[in-house]
């Protein structure tokens, strides 16, 4: 480990967040909402943090106070990564297990949101089950913690951070592109890159819409060549391609919609080939979701799965990827895949081209933990580069 050079770099990164000029920016819930300054200040950040942990520095900010999590879904990745990175920076976290607490007994959003806040700095969570819901709860927890700032029951507002919605999953697809930014040197060189964002078959039928819709939502800010590649019937939320194409043709990319895997993959730099439910799917489960009918459910996940069997041959293979950019192209998934031969009997991506990229796909899912903390330091800190210089400068070690 070279120390001087290690801080010097460090140096550098808080001068290139100092230029940015990013204040406060509050909570993250959709990417397409943050300025490209702010999306810079949140990748920006999280190298700075990272590089203070591989020099062993410190950079907790906090002595005390802790960071709620809330998943109303499985989580392996993200749910470790939000712990991760809030005890990165000082805070103890605290799982809300609804089925423990008095949400069961029908206390409100409101008197949840806070009861839980009087000592948070920060609220990550995952809601990515109800089409329609997912976003709508996050933004009324955010809207009962002003309440509760406004009112004086709170003494700061803690951050609420999207851990994944119906809508988007930022703090994935902000590490997917800050590994992207490591990969081809940067963030600008990701002008004009191809992106193929497909579906891709899986032997189950409820995954949601939000990651593919987050990639495309980031990539059209970056001025890349997005192709969107999916069967009939298998739509994403319209208002969100709409927003992705308006986005691309901003920022002098482009967005083509296509019919099959090959087209999309032909030519392209990055693939991301990822199964999804039909959007149409998506709105038909929630009022059995709701309702409870566990009949209803295995009717339409039947039906489903009966659908996606026609489009077994939406495989990442060795074949396609020869159809990439010099048969080369960085393959990309948010994980956990669906390997043909290894995880089921076929899935997403054939074994040999998982294998090849399975550093690559770990190494992606390794920047979530410093992005969650950089949304975290960005929402509570009205000088962040500032504040980072204040750690560095302290120096504490953060193993002996």
């Amino acid at each position: 480990m070279d120390t001087k050079k290690d801080i010097a770099n460090i140096k550098t990164l808080i001068a290139k967040l100092a230029a940015l000029k990013v204040g406060s920016y509050g909570d993250f819930l959709l990417s397409w909402d943050k300025s490209l300054a702010e999306l810079d200040a949140t990748f920006v950040t999280a190298d700075i943090l990272r590089a203070m942990r591989e020099a062993d520095i410190s950079p907790r900010l906090w002595d005390s106070g802790i960071a709620v999590s809330n998943f109303r879904d499985n989580s392996t990745r993200t749910r470790f990564s939000f712990a991760s990175a809030c005890d990165l920076l000082g805070l103890y976290v605290q799982d809300l297990d609804e089925g423990k607490s008095q949400i069961a007994h029908g206390e409100t959003v409101r008197e949840t949101a806070n009861m839980i806040s009087f000592l948070s700095e920060a609220i990550g969570i995952r809601d990515d089950m109800y089409l329609g819901e997912g976003d709508k709860y996050q933004r009324e927890v955010a809207k009962s913690l002003d309440e509760g700032v406004a009112a004086g029951l709170l003494p700061s507002r803690p951050a609420v951070v999207n851990l994944q919605s119906d809508i988007d999953h930022p703090t994935q697809a902000m590490a997917d592109f800050l590994h992207l930014a490591h990969h081809f040197g940067g963030i600008d060189k990701l002008k004009g890159k191809k992106l193929a964002m497909t579906w891709a078959y899986s032997p189950s039928y409820g995954k949601p819409l939000s990651v593919p819709q987050g990639v495309i939502g980031l990539a059209s800010r970056f001025g890349m060549n997005i192709s969107l590649a999916h069967p009939a019937g298998y739509d994403l939320i319209p208002e969100v391609v709409a927003l992705s194409k308006k986005q691309a043709a901003a920022s002098g990319g482009s967005f083509s919609h296509v019919s099959s895997m090959d087209e999309a993959f032909r030519g392209a730099d990055i693939v991301y080939p990822k199964s999804w439910a039909p959007y149409d799917v998506m709105l038909d489960r929630v009022p059995l979701l709701h309702n409870g009918d566990s009949a209803g459910l295995k009717d339409l996940e039947k039906a489903c799965l009966a659908n996606n069997a026609k489009f077994t041959d939406w495989e990442c293979t060795e074949e396609k990827m020869k159809l990439t950019a010099g048969g080369k192209a960085l393959y990309m998934h948010c994980l956990p895949a669906d390997i043909t031969g290894v995880s089921c009997k076929q899935g997403e991506v054939a074994a040999s081209v998982f294998d090849r990229y399975r550093d690559d796909t770990y190494r992606e899912a390794g920047y979530k933990p410093y992005i969650i903390a950089a949304m975290i330091l960005l929402a509570k800190f009205a000088d962040p580069a500032k504040t980072l210089e204040a750690v560095l400068a302290r120096g504490t070690k953060r193993r002996i």
